[in-house]
């Protein structure tokens, strides 16, 4: 059953179960795209996923979450299958006929063997059923990104800098420095593409999601911040400008 059609009780008790613990608050370059109908749970996923590292948009429909994925690159999605415009398995397969290979980790209400085999089959790389931990949904994504050919790595180096993405730890010449939450953001995204330029559409994007309120000059301004930041501290790797272009990360 959908969660639109549970009673009250039955929506306030699956949604209590979901709610984040007191974990401190990360910045992380990873973005996930959720397609959600039920409002409630989704802005619980979104602040719940805030909490331990994701940067999470939030869309209702099949057809808004198709959209997105041709506009914006995302790291992972995470799927509900009952949507009210088109089933979620049709979703999976228009994006695998499209060549697109994001992760996508089904999250539904469906609890039939045959559903997770139907949703595995046209290409999703995971299920979680509704009621779940946080948590778990977190971990399950870290899982999926982890895997080879994806974008989530423990630990990413660049000369003598190094940075834990677990514990969000920046460390150069073994030492933990501080740096702002954003600059981390930043940092992580060039970290993960060096020796690649890094658009600033695509840091726009990464780092203040679909606001749509961004100052124009944001990016240019935290990029100058942060370059600042690694000569302060040490670091033996720059940021190279590329006028109109975007921005490179080298030792």
């Amino acid at each position: 059953m959908h969660l639109g059609f549970l009673s009250g009780f039955k929506a306030k008790h699956l949604l209590s179960s979901v709610l984040p613990g007191q974990y401190p608050r990360l910045f992380c370059t990873m973005r996930i795209l959720l397609v959600e109908d039920h409002d409630r749970l989704a802005q619980t996923i979104v602040e719940g996923l805030d909490e331990f590292g994701f940067r999470v948009d939030a869309l209702p429909t099949a057809e808004d979450g198709i959209s997105a994925t041709r506009s914006t690159e995302y790291d992972a999605l995470v799927l509900d299958l009952g949507l009210p415009d088109r089933d979620g398995l049709d979703v999976i397969s228009e994006l695998r006929q499209r060549n697109i290979e994001l992760p996508i980790l089904i999250l539904t209400a469906r609890d039939g063997v045959d559903d997770r085999v139907a949703g595995l089959d046209r290409g999703a790389d995971d299920y979680l059923m509704k009621p779940f931990a946080m948590k778990e949904l977190a971990a399950r994504l870290r899982a999926l990104l982890r895997r080879p050919g994806r974008v989530l790595g423990a630990t990413l180096e660049s000369g003598n800098l190094r940075f834990n993405t677990v514990l969000r730890q920046v460390v150069v010449d073994g030492r933990v420095v501080p740096i702002s939450r954003r600059e981390i953001g930043a940092l992580e995204l060039l970290m993960r593409r060096a020796g690649q330029v890094v658009s600033r559409r695509a840091l726009e994007d990464t780092l203040y999601g679909l606001s749509g309120d961004v100052n124009p000059n944001a990016v240019e301004v935290l990029i100058s911040r942060l370059r600042k930041r690694l000569d302060e501290i040490g670091a033996d790797c720059s940021i190279r400008t590329l006028r109109g272009i975007g921005y490179l990360l080298k030792e």
